[in-house]
């Protein structure tokens, strides 16, 4: 049996596109998903094994686990993409906001990297290497006013990297994808696209092929770990 590569919170839009895009590079590719609102079909015929998963709790994130260690004995990658964009204006009592947040792009990270970690290092003695690739957020250089309970989690999920580089090396490379607007949504106006355009040196929204090249490079390299790789079209110099 292949070594996956396991793609979370892949039912839409980055997810979704890398996901596509790996099983078309002809790896096995096992995606999660929260919703059965979103269409699954495309994933599913190209090969994609798909999984339901709740990541906001811990009873979710072990039953993934449980799940993946009982099917497969090597991984050749984890890319942890499931994300929730929940502000402070949700409504969400900010104690249990920031739970959920931690919970989501954290804790579960943390956890499945921790029970999986046996699996990829199987892949690496197998195939030559594997990876983490951890996708965090460019917010997690400036923060937000809004979004501060998220910027912490994304922040905490970026150090996360710095850490299971060194505790997984030489056999398994972790790094992070940290991208700003890469894609806009159906129902975005002119006026926010407009807004967007403004704040970054190139395109405001470059499209999800821009987090697959990322990803293919992250794959391919053999001397990259411990690196955040930001796709921000030059956010920073604005």
């Amino acid at each position: 049996m292949n070594s996956p590569i396991i793609i979370t919170g892949a039912a839409q839009r980055l997810g979704r596109a890398i996901a596509l895009a790996l099983a078309a590079d002809g790896f096995s590719v096992v995606a999660t998903y929260r919703s059965e609102r979103h269409d699954l079909t495309p994933l599913q015929q190209a090969g994609i094994e798909c999984i339901a998963a709740d990541f906001s709790s811990e009873a979710g994130t072990a039953a993934f686990i449980e799940s993946i260690t009982a099917r497969y004995t090597r991984v050749r990658a984890i890319i942890h993409n499931a994300s929730s964009w929940e502000s402070e204006s949700s409504g969400v009592e900010p104690q249990a906001l920031f739970q959920r947040m931690m919970q989501i792009h954290a804790t579960t990270p943390y956890c499945i990297n921790q029970a999986l970690a046996p699996l990829l290092q199987a892949a690496a003695n197998h195939e030559g290497w594997a990876d983490i690739i951890h996708m965090t957020d460019y917010i997690v250089e400036k923060g937000s006013a809004k979004h501060i309970a998220y910027a912490a989690s994304k922040a905490a999920l970026q150090s996360l990297t710095l850490s299971f580089a060194q505790a997984l090396a030489p056999l398994v490379k972790v790094n992070s994808i940290a991208p700003a607007l890469l894609m806009f949504n159906d129902h975005d106006d002119a006026e926010y696209r407009a807004q967007a355009a403004k704040k970054s040196l190139l395109a405001p929204a470059p499209g999800a092929e821009e987090a697959v090249a990322a990803v293919r490079y992250l794959l391919s390299s053999r001397y990259v770990t411990g690196r955040v790789m930001a796709l921000d079209g030059g956010r920073p110099l604005k």
